[in-house]
């Protein structure tokens, strides 16, 4: 399963689930594709669409999906990498006024750039479904630690 999550930014990500619909229609995507789509308003004969789920429902779609398709959210991002999940990332553009600036570009090419994620041009879905089957993703690990630490230190020294 492939499940697709847009986030609840308040603008609209429909360019991105033209694409994975048109991936469907083609036959290049067989899996069943669940997506909470948020605030995107979008029909599809081909998708399961939910505009907004519980924690306890997206939890379980990232469990079991084999590939997360999503925009450079930092939390979903995580999400998917905490249950070890292949990403395709792609991020909301101010130029197509999905977002208000383009900040998800610099997060997914973090990610990226580190071996988490695979990203690309949403045109480039096809080819990057293909890429994500051999992909092999760096495992993630948090470093939290290093916030509290600081935080800790900051505080003892008061």
């Amino acid at each position: 399963m492939i499940f697709v999550s847009l986030g609840t930014n308040d603008k609209s990500f429909k360019r991105l689930l033209d694409r994975i619909d048109m991936e469907i229609s083609s036959g290049n995507i067989k899996d069943d594709v669940i997506v909470q789509s948020g605030y995107t308003k979008y029909e599809s004969t081909n998708m399961k669409i939910v505009d907004l789920m519980s924690m306890d429902e997206f939890s379980k779609c990232i469990s079991s999906c084999d590939i997360l398709i999503t925009h450079g959210g930092v939390g979903t991002i995580l999400d998917g990498l905490k249950h070890g999940k292949k990403i395709i990332a792609f991020p909301r553009l101010s130029k197509f006024q999905e977002h208000v600036n383009d900040h998800q570009v610099e997060i997914i090419n973090e990610f990226y750039d580190n071996g988490y994620i695979l990203t690309g041009e949403i045109d480039d879905l096809c080819d990057l479904l293909i890429k994500v089957k051999d992909f092999n993703p760096k495992m993630y690990k948090s470093n939290n630690y290093k916030f509290n630490k600081l935080i800790k230190d900051y505080i003892d020294s008061l």
